[in-house]
């Protein structure tokens, strides 16, 4: 049987019926009752709600068969949501020309009478039918023939209705996920703030005793150093207040920004020992990102590495690299490292290892967790290769 035409619609109104993900979905109740209605009014052994794939006609709901599905080349319901009539009625489908040669109706199943009532979305797109079929000739009356356009307007509206409820579980999930991811988030920036603090602190207690008893020009260094802590400081905040007042930007927003300055700036903020050092990579790709994001994961990502460093002459290192699809970080230290059976634990929520790092305070376990939650909200990865007294090395990827 040669292809059945389709709409010239036919890729939106695909897009259309994918939005109500309903195809192989589970039988349920209220659908079955609407086809075992249309049987017992059209007075019809079989009665299905049929949805018109790109390739098949899948069945909702079958009253008097058991099969689910057919390939679209032979379904009658093909044809009913092209013919853009409000109902197709085939009293005896060996006559007709469009179907005599069907296997359908020249096979076992031996279809003769086909009535169908296309799906209509709110946009004119026909999802598929609401069809009631026999194996002898008949005809449907009147009554008949209004009573399953009205049956066929409930299938649609328990369609409407399904997706509906679907899009507002959605966006509460989405509400509910921004809402944890802003908690955190807010955590954690704060947490960041103790650094460009604790510098303006030691630099003001120095630059008061130097001022005291040297007057000398140190401290127009010293004055320099709070200048820039300050100001970064300030940005950090005005950040925190505009996302909190919309989550969603801390993911949605995206910008070009030259990575080798944010790096710089970021280490800039942390109070970095004598005896540690870090390479920062050169970076000759503009990066597209949430900027507020990537700040967050490197500050975390660093301060760690700074934090939890035992040793003489601590290092830090940052390297680069890109493919089309991935931009991808590795941040190593050869610090005091992380037994492997803690690899997937360290990016729980509130899970710790319970040692102290280098000013004998302990870590929140907020971090690392809003870390990998910011990467997977970027669609990225994260993952970890660490051994004891050896040094950590996590790999970060983050999508194009």
């Amino acid at each position: 049987m040669p292809l059945i035409a389709r709409e010239v619609n036919e890729d939106e109104r695909l897009t259309a019926l994918k939005s109500y993900h309903i195809l192989d979905t589970a039988e349920e109740k209220d659908f079955d009752d609407l086809t075992d209605l249309a049987s017992a009014i059209c007075q019809t052994p079989v009665a299905l709600i049929s949805l018109i794939d790109g390739n098949r006609q899948w069945f909702k709901a079958h009253t008097g068969v058991e099969i689910r599905e057919t390939s679209r080349d032979v379904s009658f319901c093909a044809h009913a949501i092209a013919s853009y009539d409000d109902i197709m009625v085939v009293e005896d489908a060996k006559a007709d020309e469009r179907f005599a040669n069907n296997p359908l109706v020249t096979g076992e199943t031996n279809i003769t009478f086909y009535a169908g009532v296309p799906l209509v979305t709110e946009d004119g797109h026909a999802l598929g039918t609401l069809c009631v079929i026999d194996q002898a000739r008949r005809t449907l009356d009147e009554n008949q023939k209004t009573n399953l356009k009205i049956l066929a307007k409930q299938v649609m509206d328990k369609l409407e209705l399904r997706r509906k409820v679907m899009h507002l579980e959605a966006a509460n999930q989405e509400l509910l996920n921004s809402n944890v991811l802003i908690q955190k988030f807010a955590s954690m920036a704060a947490h960041d703030i103790k650094n460009p603090l604790s510098s303006i602190l030691l630099t003001s207690q120095a630059l008061k005793i130097r001022h005291e008893k040297l007057q000398d020009e140190g401290c127009i260094r010293l004055v320099d150093l709070n200048i820039i802590a300050t100001k970064n400081l300030m940005v950090l905040v005005e950040e925190m207040l505009a996302y909190s007042k919309e989550p969603s930007l801390l993911i949605a927003k995206k910008q070009r920004f030259n990575a080798n300055t944010i790096l710089q700036k970021i280490v800039a903020m942390l109070t970095v020992p004598d005896n540690i050092s870090i390479e920062l990579p050169v970076i000759a790709t503009e990066l597209q990102l949430s900027l507020i994001a990537f700040e967050q994961i490197f500050i975390n990502l660093l301060s760690n590495a700074i934090r939890y460093n035992n040793k003489d002459n601590g290092i830090v290192k940052v390297a680069f690299s890109e493919d089309e699809e991935f931009y991808r970080f590795e941040v190593e230290d050869n610090g005091i490292g992380i037994a492997e059976h803690y690899h997937e634990k360290i990016f729980s929520n509130n899970f710790t290892l319970k040692v102290t790092d280098r000013y004998n305070q302990k870590g929140s376990g907020i971090g690392l967790s809003t870390v990998k939650d910011l990467v997977n909200a970027l669609n990225g990865n994260i993952y970890v290769q660490s051994a004891l007294e050896k040094g950590t090395t996590f790999f970060v990827s983050i999508k194009k």
